[in-house]
């Protein structure tokens, strides 16, 4: 084990050793499942309180980096990276940004456009029966009459992430499921409201008879149909609530 217990500045004591102890995780000092110094050890290494160690050590465990143990063998473990909770933490972030408007509406499209178009692709080549079995039971509860916005708005969400999980690669898998968890809801939650759910379904199951036939190009071109029916969807969607408001006068 290798970390650096230089003289840490006074002013949040509690981050800058996280910091340093999660430097020495992503540079590989501290190996997967080795245990940490004791409290008692870290606080006299660091020069700090046990109290800070604490507070240091909770902030590791918020972000997935270590785990504790109890027991006559327990401790601090660094943690094996968990592919689910770091796409739960960076979705996180993303929806905020997305939710205080740090992008518009072009970036969100193109970001989702691009990068969901890959994923079809791959879909196409590399799908299952089980991949197909997914992505169709989405489209078939889509068309229930009775379903409500928001059942239905999951639903998109659902049959987008099937489609990833249908590319079968692990990285693009990541970064899909923060595109999709923080991108889809916001603007379905406006669309939505305006929009045919048949014409959104007719387009998921085209997309879905493309990846079953393996039609490489043909999903690509599908998904990126879609999308850019969407954003004119979400645009007209914008415009009408504006004028809604406008109609409705002040408050």
């Amino acid at each position: 084990m290798s970390l650096n217990y230089d003289e840490v500045v006074r002013t949040g004591l509690a981050k800058q050793v996280a910091d340093n102890i999660r430097a020495a995780i992503l540079e590989g000092r501290l190996k997967v499942d080795e245990r940490l110094p004791n409290e008692e050890e870290l606080a006299r290494r660091f020069g700090i309180s046990r109290p800070t160690v604490r507070e240091a050590l909770k902030r590791l465990a918020a972000q997935n980096l270590i785990r504790s143990r109890r027991g006559p063998t327990g401790g601090n473990f660094v943690t094996r990276p968990d592919p689910e909770g770091l796409s739960k933490a960076i979705t996180g972030a993303a929806t905020l940004l997305v939710g205080i408007g740090a992008f518009d509406i072009d970036e969100i499209v193109t970001a989702r456009m691009e990068t969901e178009c890959i994923c079809a692709r791959l879909a196409a080549a590399n799908r299952t029966d089980a991949d197909i079995a997914a992505m169709e039971a989405e489209v078939e509860f889509q068309l229930r009459e009775e379903m409500t916005d928001e059942e239905f708005c999951a639903s998109d969400v659902r049959f987008h992430r099937a489609l990833v999980d249908a590319a079968g690669n692990g990285p693009l898998k990541l970064m899909m499921y923060t595109v999709i968890e923080a991108f889809i809801p916001i603007t379905n939650m406006v669309t939505y409201r305006y929009r045919e759910r048949r014409e959104a379904s007719e387009w998921h199951r085209r997309i879905v008879d493309a990846i079953r036939a393996h039609d490489v190009e043909t999903a690509g071109g599908l998904l990126r149909e879609h999308i850019l029916g969407m954003r004119d969807t979400f645009m007209l969607a914008l415009e009408r609530r504006a004028q809604d408001a406008e109609a409705a006068g002040p408050l």
